[in-house]
């Protein structure tokens, strides 16, 4: 997984597992994982003076709302919050770009998982042409400081790029024609997104480059393979809270001496 990011070519980036890398040992892994996490987010939740936002981006069909079935599956639902960011209303088009999203940024104690996020207004934007570069280089400043703004509130950002390959995506918009149990997933411009890959891809190497700082990377996630595309995210998220090493506060109980 790469976290540094000066120049991206999403090409030569992989979007399945290595090989050396066993399904069902990482599915066990993947286990043990959760019933960490599901410790870390209580003592996160109980310490009550940091916070964690999980940010998840990809293009259409790329597994967002799966990971995060898999990875949150068992977390007491009391300290974690999941938002999608849709094409914006008409009151959020009355304000900056930024406001609608800093509304649902976490509190103390809390995990927030953002399916799609602030970068939305430098990618679909961009393909869509409905601003220019001129705009998307103002925003890319406006969203490192607002990064930098959430840090330095004692929120800890995750970025992840789901990186699915342009086979991967069109077999998945197949499936929610083909697929009855998919076919709510179905949007009348799905066809229309695989005509934009390339689009889409340059918009996001571009979000790469201006947007991963040392303090705030971008994690790129192989995500061809729903396992292990999970089990990335879920150990980065463990290993991050682990670092943080929130601890229980002191008991307010007073006993008998």
């Amino acid at each position: 997984m790469n976290s540094t990011l000066p120049d991206v070519d999403l090409t030569t980036l992989p979007t399945r597992a290595p090989k050396h890398v066993h399904k069902d040992e990482t599915k066990r892994e993947m286990r043990k994982i959760r019933e960490e996490l599901v410790e870390w987010q209580e003592r996160l939740y109980a310490e009550n003076t940091r916070s964690i936002l999980v940010v998840l981006q990809g293009m259409d069909a790329s597994g967002k709302d799966g990971l995060i079935r898999r990875v949150f599956s068992g977390i007491n639902p009391q300290g974690v919050r999941v938002y999608s960011f849709k094409e914006p209303t008409k009151e959020e088009l009355a304000h900056d770009f930024l406001w609608r999203i800093h509304q649902h940024t976490p509190s103390r104690g809390m995990i927030h998982v953002f399916n799609r996020s602030h970068y939305e207004d430098v990618l679909v934007t961009r393909v869509t042409d409905l601003i220019d570069d001129a705009t998307a280089e103002q925003r890319f400043a406006a969203i490192n400081h607002f990064e930098q703004l959430l840090q330095q509130a004692g929120t800890t950002v995750l970025k992840f790029y789901l990186n699915v390959s342009e086979e991967e995506q069109q077999e998945r918009l197949a499936e929610r024609v083909n697929n009855p149990s998919k076919q709510w997933k179905y949007e009348p411009g799905d066809d229309q997104k695989t005509k934009q890959w390339l689009a889409y891809r340059r918009v996001y190497e571009d979000v790469f480059r201006h947007c991963s700082p040392p303090s705030c990377p971008w994690h790129i996630v192989p995500s061809d393979q729903n396992w292990y595309k999970a089990y990335e995210v879920a150990r980065t998220l463990r290993d991050t809270l682990a670092d943080l090493n929130p601890t229980y506060p002191e008991s307010k109980l007073t006993r008998p001496e």
